[in-house]
């Protein structure tokens, strides 16, 4: 792979440029590329015209660049999580159609958990995470599941940093996120009412294989109300269902 005078090879530079991308800006200028990836303006330009070659990237009439369809092609074939993914619909779906409100599946990445897929309905309570989409192991129902339930070391690396919040209700103490991983592992479920929106209160529950590892967490996003706890015995039925077929597979 050919370097650059600093040592950096190509396809690291071109990761860079792919990175500058997220949910929520999906549509970028050359400029903005290039500050977000450290890359000189004319070097990320150059990156960007041989990724939309490839049709990694694909150009408006604009100018601007937006990821391409080959990228998305090519990544729908992660076989982890669309093994997952195909597993779980049909009880996502079947949970999105009880709660009426926002249903998902996510996994963790690293030290962050990234959704898979999201059901929603149109007048359901505001949710601020979406498909692909990322947020820190700490601030969601999905994420703190996902966190009480991964090794130690995990845990242990995420208390030692700062822990951004959100809303009021955030755990941002180490000593009360310790507290509430405790609580999750023993009675099977994270609520966090207002965590990441103070209208809304996020349930999630581990998902496991057939080796009874989790490999994943299903959440509700539902109204920040008294009626959100009816959610946890259908939400711990549906992870259920998920790990048998997980195990059928």
């Amino acid at each position: 792979m050919p370097r650059t005078a600093t040592g950096e090879s190509s396809l690291a530079r071109a990761v860079r440029v792919l990175d500058a991308f997220t949910a929520d800006e999906p549509v970028l200028r050359v400029s903005e590329i290039a500050r977000r990836s450290g890359l000189h303006v004319a070097t990320a330009s150059r990156i960007v015209g041989h990724l939309v070659e490839q049709g990694m990237l694909a150009r408006g009439e604009d100018g601007s660049v937006r990821v391409g369809m080959r990228l998305w092609e090519l990544a729908s074939r992660a076989a982890p999580t669309r093994s997952l993914r195909d597993a779980a619909m049909p009880f996502l779906e079947d949970l999105h159609a009880v709660v009426g409100h926002h249903a998902q599946l996510a996994v963790r990445d690293a030290d962050e958990v990234i959704f898979l897929e999201r059901l929603s309905a149109r007048d359901a309570v505001v949710n601020f995470s979406r498909i692909a989409g990322r947020l820190p192991l700490h601030i969601s129902s999905s994420g703190v599941v996902l966190l009480a339930y991964g090794p130690p070391e995990l845990r242990e690396r995420v208390l030692a940093r700062p822990l951004e919040g959100r809303t009021a209700a955030t755990v941002t103490s180490p000593e009360r996120l310790r507290v509430l991983l405790a609580q999750v592992r023993q009675q099977g479920y994270a609520l966090l009412p207002g965590h990441v929106h103070e209208d809304a209160t996020g349930i999630a529950v581990p998902v496991r294989d057939g080796l009874g590892e989790v490999v994943a967490s299903l959440s509700v996003i539902l109204p920040n109300d008294d009626r959100a706890a009816s959610a946890v015995p259908v939400l711990l039925a549906a992870a259920r269902g998920i790990g048998r077929a997980l195990r059928d597979r």
